[in-house]
């Protein structure tokens, strides 16, 4: 399995860093040649569908994901989401954790990435790619956009 982990921490409340991370159609901002596309109507919750598509012109792949936990931060409870992989190219899971941490807060993003046909004696290289990829993704998500 390639898994990996990142944990941040960030002076945003838990709810705004929570909001941040689950606006799905950032998370291409941070990703090189992706592209996010809600598929499911607003509110976001379980059984809420996205794609990334990475890729350039036609020569790419699809990322399907389903939420299948969804439990926002609330008060001292930290939020949990929890996305299960559907593709044909990319499949496992990615979990988000948010939570208070002092006057900001903390948050885990933990991920099985598997890509189909890749020899499981890759996985070490895949996670590491993951955690550099995602890494960055988050740092963009969670950067201050004020002016």
């Amino acid at each position: 399995m390639a898994l990996f982990r990142i944990d941040r921490r960030t002076p945003l409340a838990p709810a705004e860093a929570w909001r941040r991370l689950t606006d799905w159609e950032r998370h291409g901002d941070g990703v090189p040649l992706t592209r996010v596309t809600v598929r499911t109507p607003a509110p976001v919750d379980v059984g809420t569908v996205f794609v990334a598509r990475t890729g350039l012109g036609p020569l790419g792949f699809d990322d399907p994901m389903e939420i299948v936990r969804w439990e926002p931060p609330t008060g001292e409870r930290p939020g949990r989401c929890r996305l299960e992989k559907l593709g044909r190219a990319v499949t496992g899971w990615a979990e988000i954790e948010v939570g208070a941490a002092g006057s900001g807060a903390y948050l885990v993003w933990r991920e099985d990435l598997r890509v189909r046909g890749l020899p499981r004696a890759l996985d070490a290289l895949t996670a590491r790619a993951g955690r550099v990829v995602f890494g960055r993704a988050l740092n963009v998500l969670l950067r201050d956009r004020t002016p």
